[in-house]
């Protein structure tokens, strides 16, 4: 069975490529899932993506996953981010290890976007390398899985 590394978008993010061209560029979220989906695939692991604009909506989906057994997630919580300590709680009693993606730098626009209420759980961070950022991080995800069968991208080290 392979492992699966989920994906999860919160509100606003539906509309990439469409929202703020000139900040966020033209990919839509649908695109980027799909890059995602060829990444993960390439090293032999399935992604699922899911996207809503509803707090309650994502913390559920982040109960179903850590039931599920999900070796991963890229975690793009928008606005949440900044606001959410539900969120940040639903994200460390999953126990699941996640990525943290940010489309643009944080650190360059308002002040409230510096503060981020999942950061310090996180099993890293990347801000600001636009929508590549996603791609990036699912690689992120694969290389903590370590060598597994189906991984045909990576050899397993060698043992003594």
């Amino acid at each position: 069975m392979r492992p699966t590394i989920a994906m999860l978008n919160g509100p606003n993010l539906g509309r990439l490529g469409h929202r703020e061209p000139e900040r966020y560029g033209t990919v839509t979220l649908e695109e980027v899932e799909e890059r995602c989906r060829q990444v993960a695939d390439r090293h032999g692991v399935d992604l699922f993506a899911f996207h809503s604009n509803h707090e309650g909506v994502l913390i559920d989906t982040i109960e179903a996953w850590a039931q599920a057994g999900v070796a991963g997630v890229v975690v793009n919580a928008g606005a949440l981010t900044h606001t959410s300590i539900a969120l940040r709680d639903a994200l460390a009693a999953s126990q699941i290890p996640f990525i943290e993606v940010h489309i643009t730098n944080v650190y360059a626009r308002e002040d409230f976007r510096h503060i981020s209420y999942v950061s310090d759980i996180a099993a890293g961070i990347i801000v600001g390398c636009g929508v590549l950022g996603y791609e990036l991080a699912v690689q992120a995800l694969v290389d903590r899985l370590g060598p597994f069968e189906g991984d045909d991208m990576r050899e397993a080290p060698e043992r003594s």
